[in-house]
């Protein structure tokens, strides 16, 4: 048993960890030191700039590192310097270590958005949407050498809308992490953590996502193609290209009709529907971007673009 608050060590980078360093720092536990990535290009400017968890650490003035290298023993000492008992790591985006996951004298915890031993990796929110999962989750698992391998000290159920995007979903899930990492700290200081090992016959993966993934297959069923679309919102984005043009698909609604036409073309294309066939059933595309315009509902896109049924959306220019 430990008594008072943790003094944390916090490992983050993007916005969904943005939500428990910020539950971390309402809390009676001490983020006393945050690492997170260096600064970078971002946006079409690439202009440079610091990450959403450096943001919030500058205005709670906590501490930051952004090394380039973990492995970096001025790394390590700062964090024993630091006088944490454990570290706290929320999408930090790098595998870290075994030389780190010993320095705080309780180890490190991660929130990971998943059932774990489902959608290990670093893409498990895109790759459960993409997969057409009705339900995911948040888990609170030890970290080890193994990759989002160690036991559990804790898990959330959360289910997932049929038109819910990633990020939507993200956002949920991030707000459930954090409430769950908290009361997951307050067990280990009364005494009521325990851990269970994963099942790991039941792990599956979740890679990173590359753009490749982007461009739709439309001889896929219907509702897998809805799936791919709301999966890769916001990154990389279902793409596709009519006449050349590449199409950004934001929005879509499967439906079970079957028209005679190969995969891709366009069966109905008028007034706010715009239905294209799949390898099953045909898809509805409720939202889009032509490249360099900004993103249009179905009707004033139809209303500015001449796009005719019969017409093939394709994989390529």
């Amino acid at each position: 048993m430990v008594t008072g608050g943790l003094r944390v060590v916090f490992l983050g980078t993007p916005q969904f960890a943005v939500a428990t360093l910020d539950a971390l720092l309402g809390s009676r536990h001490q983020p006393v030191l945050v690492l997170t990535q260096p600064d970078r290009a971002r946006g079409r400017g690439r202009h440079v700039s610091g990450t959403p968890v450096k943001a919030r650490a500058i205005l709670a003035r906590v501490r930051i590192l952004q090394p380039s290298d973990l492995r970096d023993p001025a790394v390590l000492e700062v964090i024993d310097e630091s006088g944490a008992d454990i570290g706290v790591v929320a999408a930090y985006g790098k595998i870290l270590p075994t030389s780190l996951l010993s320095r705080p004298r309780l180890g490190m915890i991660n929130v990971h958005a998943s059932l774990l031993p489902k959608y290990r990796g670093a893409a498990p929110v895109h790759r459960a949407v993409m997969a057409g999962e009705a339900e995911t989750g948040v888990t609170i698992m030890r970290v080890v050498k193994a990759l989002d391998a160690g036991p559990m000290l804790a898990r959330v159920r959360c289910p997932i809308g049929d038109q819910e995007t990633s990020e939507e979903l993200e956002r949920s899930l991030a707000r459930m992490g954090a409430s769950l990492l908290v009361d997951t700290l307050d067990s280990m200081v009364a005494g009521r953590a325990s851990e269970t090992p994963q099942d790991e016959a039941s792990a599956t993966y979740a890679p990173r996502l590359t753009k490749a993934e982007a461009l739709v297959d439309w001889s896929l069923p219907a509702r897998q193609i809805h799936n791919v679309i709301r999966g890769l919102h916001p990154w990389p984005h279902a793409q596709t290209y009519l006449d050349g043009t590449r199409l950004i698909l934001l929005g879509s609604s499967p439906s079970p009709e079957n028209p005679s036409a190969p995969p891709g073309t366009i069966v109905v294309a008028h007034g706010d529907v715009l239905s294209v066939a799949a390898g099953q059933g045909c898809v509805h595309l409720l939202q889009l971007q032509a490249e360099g315009k900004r993103p249009m509902a179905t009707r004033e896109f139809l209303a500015g673009h001449r796009v005719s049924v019969g017409a093939r959306l394709t994989a390529g220019p």
